[in-house]
């Protein structure tokens, strides 16, 4: 600085106003939005978007004295951060730079260490911007293709143009995380995410606790979000098709500021900045009362804020809790009063209700409300069903098949939507007077009852008794309700005497379990579905095991249960799981299985990370397994067996990759020269089920042979198949591959994380194979003896496919004129195909 007495006098000017800025302002915008590989961004420098709205730096909440790279508006005074990067890995003092890194943007501390970076990117010379929409992506060059956006990686905010949810084709998941407290941005215990399952819903979690949810999106808005109206000057959408399922919101006004966010409490809370009184007005918010609360009524109860107690029971039923009820606790929820009958049912019409859970229910996109009742009248497993899309002339529909969990009713007309409930015919309507003379009747017969009760029940009993002895054992059809009813569950003792004596399988007590899976802690839960939960454990003397435990507040699982144990316990194959034992001690029923360390096959599959371990040699091995497990089950084990919940989530891998099918609690056991059984409780998987299952409850081992076909092709190539019932065939997997093997383009289908390392010829085979498999008509699907010669053999002559069952797309077979029969050949890989006339 001594050489400034020899500068011009305005220079010195010029410099001192800089120094003094430097100490006054510490930010100092830098003139571009953009960071390049020679030009990189540090502590008291600032990226600012090109129509100045947000702005980009560093940054310290409070007196932490930890650092973060953020993003904030501008313009509102009230310093309002809507991202960070470096959230879980703060820089220790004010000295770090952001800058471009190895084909991503990376921020490193003082002495060069990476502290944070972008996923890295395929691009030659990306640069990083900063958008007007508060998004920093990378691309190639500046304004080239986005390659890595911020948006993608939300904080604890959602933005204008954020999409909140599901990418099917990755497996990737966008949801909000709170900050921990309000001066430490890293992750808190609260978040904000879309559940894929059933018809998706969102929900606000406290760690792995649900606290509350939005319910499901009803063309207008979600179901327990009434509130939520369409704005002038905002637009909200929810997606759900085969790629993706999201939420976001669009505003078309560029005068407004608008965000979601979900703060370190716990408290959803939706923000418009108000220019005049210069702050943040928060118009909406979540869990606003009492019956917000998740699950506040438990099972078939109904919340009312408006009422007092706010629980109550639907007509046909009662608490399940008098006790609890009465002291306004609510969690054990409702019972039915009377058993329902299936066909003579009727449906309870509920108005102004927020939709129950629908992770586990079924929806339609294209039926009638009409045919939505219809289809549910007819399974007798489904509970209830409501219209998807409440706009005028909007379709869909929605389908429990299990219990009705976190509903609510409005008292505003407006709010809410139509509910079926269904119920038994006697508690649909008025029937007081009808009520008082069976209480009559009962209350005169009683004495004679009483007298000759005892009489007819013991005899009743001993005819039973020697009915069983002198029935054959022939041909059996046993619903998963009865296929066990002759263990005894009414005593423990009884069902503890029969596994162990009949079946020899190790029991375990609870306090081995226990110990085992470290009292069942959330770090080795392995997974969760509507069993309950899977934990991986260790036993004493260091074998490993997977323990699937039924869940307590679970109203079904225990038939299953029985099911599972009975019927896998004589299981014995190399790919089957195989069943070390269970435990039925205080009060808990749990199974106890090999442990398999790569877990089920969909974790796998449907992972981008994880997806290119299987290569297709191992893909190939998995198909064969799989297909020669359930060869065992329907032909070669002591019981003809009709698994009926074949899914990628129920084959799981050993260390070897090797698969074993799982979870026998759906299956069926056929006798004799049985080939086919109708139910009209269809369980399963929508997706996997066979057309005549899934519409008429008929199930057969071709049943199991079509949810094979759609594994195989899911398999082939890593996509899931969401589901049946869609516009067009272009959203359904089964659709997908049909026209492209019409065309000729069925390699296309293979998945991308098998690169090019696969026999053409083999995969085309297995693609037809497939498509054999998914056939319409259950008479032109092959058995699995036949599916595996296919499989196995490279000359053997294979049958063009027919039309998938579920695809809309209908083109009909060309016909020889000459003979009448339909002929189609072609040939693939040296691979004789010929389509003959299955007549």
């Amino acid at each position: 600085m001594k050489n400034m007495r020899y500068m011009p006098k305005h220079h010195c000017y010029t410099i001192y106003f800089f120094l003094a800025a430097m100490i006054l302002f510490p930010r100092i915008a830098i003139s571009a939005d953009t960071i390049t590989p020679t030009r990189s961004l540090t502590n008291g420098e600032i990226l600012v978007s090109e129509g100045g709205v947000f702005e980009l730096g560093f940054f310290t909440p409070g007196n932490s004295g930890k650092w973060y790279v953020g993003i904030w508006y501008k313009n509102i005074p009230d310093t309002t951060y809507v991202w960070v990067a470096n959230r879980d890995a703060p820089l220790t003092n004010s000295s770090g730079t952001l800058k471009i890194y190895n084909q991503s943007i990376a921020l490193f501390d003082q002495v060069g260490t990476l502290v944070w970076s972008s996923d890295q990117t395929e691009a030659a010379n990306p640069v990083a911007q900063l958008l007007d929409s508060g998004n920093l992506v990378v691309r190639q060059d500046n304004g080239g293709k986005i390659l890595w956006q911020s948006f993608d990686y939300p904080t604890d905010t959602l933005l204008s143009g954020m999409k909140l949810g599901w990418d099917l084709e990755t497996g990737f998941d966008r949801y909000l995380t709170s900050w921990r407290s309000k001066d430490d941005p890293s992750s808190g215990d609260f978040s904000f995410r879309i559940d894929s399952h059933g018809f998706p819903e969102i929900f606000l979690w406290n760690k792995q606790e649900k606290k509350y949810r939005s319910g499901p999106w009803n063309g207008i808005r979600f179901s327990g979000v009434p509130e939520l109206k369409p704005l002038p000057n905002m637009n909200f959408e929810f997606v759900i098709d085969q790629d993706e399922v999201y939420y976001s919101f669009g505003i078309t006004d560029t005068n407004l500021q608008s965000r979601l966010m979900v703060d370190s409490s716990g408290l959803l809370q939706r923000f418009t900045w108000v220019e005049e009184r210069q702050t943040w007005n928060p118009y909406w918010y979540a869990p606003k009362d009492q019956c917000d609360n998740y699950r506040e009524c438990g099972p078939y109860g109904i919340c009312d804020a408006n009422a007092s107690p706010v629980c109550k029971c639907m007509r046909g039923f009662q608490p399940k809790n008098p006790q609890a009820w009465s002291l306004r606790l609510g969690l054990d929820g409702c019972v039915r009063k009377t058993e329902l009958q299936c066909e003579k049912d009727k449906f309870l019409h509920l108005k102004n209700m927020k939709l129950p859970e629908t992770t586990t229910s079924f929806f339609d996109m294209n039926m009638t409300l009409k045919d939505c009742a219809a289809l549910c009248s007819r399974n007798c497993s489904c509970t209830a069903y409501a219209k998807a899309d409440v706009r005028p002339g909007g379709l869909g529909c929605v389908i429990w098949t299990s219990d009705l969990l976190d509903m609510r009713q409005y008292a505003d007309g407006g709010q809410g939507q139509d509910l079926y409930v269904r119920l038994a015919a006697s508690d649909i309507g008025d029937g007081r007077h009808v009520t008082s003379l069976i209480i009559g009747f009962t209350v005169a017969g009683s004495i004679s009852v009483l007298g000759f009760g005892a009489f007819f029940l013991w005899k009743g009993k001993t005819l039973l008794t020697q009915k069983r002895k002198a029935q054959p054992k022939g041909p059996l059809e046993r619903s998963q309700d009865s296929l066990l009813n002759e263990v005894a569950i009414s005593s423990k003792r009884d069902y503890t005497s029969e596994i162990a004596d009949e079946l020899e399988l190790p029991l375990f007590d609870f306090y081995t379990i226990a110990t085992a899976t470290d009292n069942f802690s959330d770090d080795n839960k392995l997974g969760e579905g509507g069993f309950g939960c899977v934990y991986m454990g260790r036993l004493i003397e260091g074998q490993e095991i997977a323990v699937k435990r039924l869940s307590r507040n679970s109203g079904q699982g225990i038939e299953e249960f029985k099911n599972e144990v009975k019927l896998i316990a004589r299981l014995q194959h190399r790919n089957l799981v195989r069943l070390l034992g269970c435990c039925i001690d205080m009060d808990e029923k749990m199974l106890v299985y090999e442990y398999m360390e790569y877990r089920s096959l969909d974790s796998i599959l449907f992972n981008k990370a994880k997806s290119n371990l299987l290569n297709w040699q191992r893909r190939f091995n998995i198909i064969c397994g799989i297909a020669r497990g359930l060869l065992y089950l329907h032909q070669d084990s002591r019981f003809r067996i009709i698994h009926r919940d074949l899914k990628a989530s129920n084959i799981l891998l050993d260390k070897d990759l090797n698969p074993k099918i799982s979870d026998f609690g759906m299956a069926r056991i056929f006798g004799g020269d049985q080939i086919e059984a109708k139910t009209k409780r269809v369980v399963g998987t929508y997706g996997y089920m066979s057309p005549e299952y899934a519409m008429d409850g008929l199930f057969s081992a071709k049943s199991d042979v079509f949810s094979f076909g759609v594994l195989l092709l899911e398999i082939v190539s890593g996509k899931k198949n969401k589901g049946f019932f869609h516009s067009n065939s272009e959203h359904n997997l089964l659709g997908q591959v049909w026209r492209m093997w019409k065309e000729g383009k069925a390699l296309e289908v293979v998945d991308s994380a098998v690169a090019d390392s696969y026999p053409a010829h083999e995969v085309l085979r297995c693609v037809q194979v497939g498509l054999l498999c998914v056939q319409e008509n259950a008479e032109e699907r092959p058995e699995m003896s036949t599916v595996i010669l296919m499989l196995g053999s490279e000359t053997a002559t294979i049958h063009q496919p027919k039309t998938p069952g579920f695809c809309l797309e209908r083109n009909p077979p060309k016909t020889d004129s000459s003979s009448g029969k339909h002929d189609e050949s072609c040939t693939v890989n040296q691979v004789t195909i010929t389509m003959l006339d299955a007549r």
